[in-house]
């Protein structure tokens, strides 16, 4: 295995070697033969017209034909040697996956031994006790039948008074172990209750959006499986379809204009659901006949593409670095009226791609074609990508996890957004468990829809 490790390190040095190369003129490009040709074609027809441009002007019909070829060439060249680079960053990963994977078979290898001689030394000691206690063990069964041969089992001991047996028991006190019991009991429930309401500082029922936040609360969204999604919101009468279909109502009632024609959605921390809810809501949009296009904003970790199982290759980081104009976006669609634009490959600089004005060019652009835009960004706390985000949106939706993320960072999240400018519409309460909050959520969106869904209803209601 060491030595698999150590040629795997040396294909890895070569292919990052080949990786590291920068412009046109790498060592890859410059071997390549197709690079070859197409430059050799580029000098002749170079040489063809710097013997017109000596002739004729440069709007000469003949001068500019040429002028258009060597144009064409310059533009194949640069897509080969960006195909070639591609090629060599591909074999630089693949080496590098393969020495991450023998460098961890090493390292287990070097633990299972380390195990072994650890399991060795304790066998040792273990044997020795076992020898000692045997020795112990023959001297006191010698001991012991010696005893036995010499009659010792006389002794001077004498009853002086028979023991009576007592009328009834002296303890326990029935009585006041029941009281001392329930005072204890009571007490102890009493520190706990209030311990874990001054230690948990997180969001546990809708209500406490408004009284604590201050911010608008758009509904709440009950505990499912995250790969689940798109197989829930296609049942109409599931609980999460109809807690989403509730959440679009009350984004109808924002702006003057009904739903918001550009939305962002956030969080304050990764998994709380808001990649998730901007798929549903889109979902929703689509079905009630709105054309939509959403958009996953979150290039460090993108989330849209595995919750529609779609591959992610180019998307919005191409188009941020100026691969791909406006018409030319490589939008995708997944069903009757929703449209989807994935991350596409991770960037190195997402704060600096997402600081141009490129994104806000986009979603006007988007807004022409389509009713609504939805952008999936990365959570607030810890990268600035959000408040950019939301300078080219109408609003902000923020998604909280219940019971997930303290309250100090939530408003510090709400803060950073504020300071932004950016306009948050309000807040959605994400994988609410039903049987602990007093919303009712069992019963309101589970009512009516058959003997299964009604019996779940009553009995968290009974709950």
């Amino acid at each position: 295995m060491n030595k698999a490790l150590s040629d795997a390190i040396s294909a890895r040095v070569a292919a990052q070697s080949g990786a590291g190369q920068n412009g046109s003129a790498s060592e890859q490009s410059m071997s390549n033969a197709t690079i070859a040709g197409l430059r050799q074609q580029r000098a002749i027809i170079a040489a063809e017209r710097a013997n017109l441009l000596s002739q004729f002007e440069p709007e000469y019909p003949s001068v500019k034909a040429l002028t258009s070829q060597v144009e064409e060439l310059d533009s194949s060249i640069r897509a080969e040697e960006r195909r070639v680079k591609q090629s060599v960053n591909s074999q630089y990963r693949e080496a590098l996956q393969r020495e991450t994977t023998l460098r961890q078979k090493v390292q287990q290898l070097k633990s299972d031994l380390t195990s072994q001689n650890r399991a060795s030394i304790q066998y040792n000691i273990y044997q020795r006790e076992v020898d000692t206690n045997r020795q112990l063990y023959d001297g006191l069964l010698q001991r012991y039948k010696e005893i036995g041969v010499a009659g010792v089992g006389s002794n001077n001991i004498q009853t002086v008074d028979r023991a009576t047996r007592p009328n009834r028991p002296s303890s326990p006190n029935l009585q006041v172990n029941l009281s001392l019991a329930f005072f204890l009991g009571v007490l102890a429930s009493g520190a706990y209750v209030f311990a874990r309401e001054q230690i948990d500082q997180s969001l546990r029922d809708p209500s406490d959006i408004k009284r604590i936040l201050g911010i608008t609360d758009l509904g709440a969204i009950p505990t499912f499986e995250k790969g689940d999604v798109p197989e829930l919101l296609q049942d109409r009468k599931s609980i999460s379809s109809e807690a989403y279909f509730s959440i679009c109502t009350s984004l109808s009632f924002l702006t003057d204009h009904g739903v918001p024609r550009s939305m962002a959605f956030t969080s304050t921390r990764p998994n709380e659901g808001k990649s998730t809810s901007a798929f549903a809501v889109g979902v929703m949009l689509a079905r009630m006949g709105k054309k939509t296009l959403l958009i996953d904003g979150d290039m460090r970790n993108p989330s849209v593409d595995a919750i529609m199982d779609v591959p992610n290759e180019e998307g919005l980081s191409n188009y941020l670095s100026g691969n791909f104009s406006e018409d030319e976006l490589p939008r995708r669609n997944y069903q009757q009226n929703l449209d989807y634009l994935v991350a596409g490959p991770t960037p190195p600089n997402a704060a600096e791609l997402l600081s141009s004005d490129r994104l806000s060019q986009l979603v006007t652009t988007m807004l022409q074609h389509y009713d609504h835009v939805l952008i999936d960004a990365p959570p607030v706390m810890g990268i600035a990508d959000s408040p950019l985000i939301a300078k080219s949106v109408e609003g902000v939706i923020f998604s909280i996890e219940a019971n997930g993320a303290k309250m100090r960072a939530i408003r510090s999240a709400l803060e950073r957004l504020s300071k932004s400018n950016a306009h948050v519409f309000g807040a959605i309460l994400t994988k609410l468990d039903g049987r602990n909050s007093q919303y009712g959520y069992g019963y309101a969106y589970g009512y009516g829809y058959g003997n299964d869904q009604s019996k779940k209803s009553d009995e968290i209601d009974d709950l």
